[in-house]
């Protein structure tokens, strides 16, 4: 049997994951809830100049998790056509949970606390606790159920070619 690597499935699967799970922020938090837009700290929800500032930032925000995703689509494409690239199910979709938590964390670091450009419940006089809410359950918890599930795939040993049509 060909030695084979995981590595590109993880690393696509990661991508793909923080890709979608900023869309899912985007969409779920910012548009529907209407929590924690871009630059929420810094332009108050009290005139449409403001909502338009936050909505383009919010675009922004979109369009650079698009990037992700299409970068993430294009390593899942050469990685499906590697035969060293053992097709795990458990793998990858345990590579979607680890990037989205990776955006999570990453995002809530940056902008939540670092920069302070937004939260992820602007309408409170006490924003830490949803803040590391986010961080805990959305960041380390997915990174660590990620982990987990990557892990379970390591049985998953057929390179791409053989016995999987």
């Amino acid at each position: 049997m060909p030695e084979t690597t995981r590595s590109p499935l993880i690393a696509a699967g990661t991508l793909i994951g923080a890709g979608l799970g900023g869309f899912i922020d985007g969409i779920a938090l910012h548009q529907i809830l209407q929590w924690h837009n871009m630059l929420s700290s810094r332009y108050p929800p009290d005139s449409l100049v403001n909502a338009k500032i936050k909505m383009a930032w919010d675009g922004y925000f979109h369009l650079g998790v698009w990037i992700l995703t299409a970068i993430g689509l294009a390593l899942l494409w050469g990685a499906g056509s590697r035969r060293d690239v053992p097709w795990s199910g458990k793998t990858f979709l345990g590579s979607l949970i680890f990037g989205w938590g990776l955006f999570n964390l990453i995002e809530g670091l940056i902008d939540h606390q670092l920069l302070g450009i937004h939260h992820v419940y602007e309408y409170t006089d006490n924003k830490m606790p949803w803040d590391l809410g986010f961080l805990v359950l959305g960041g380390i918890l997915m990174l660590v159920i990620g982990w987990l599930v990557i892990r379970s795939g390591r049985s998953d040993t057929v390179p791409r070619g053989d016995g999987l049509g």
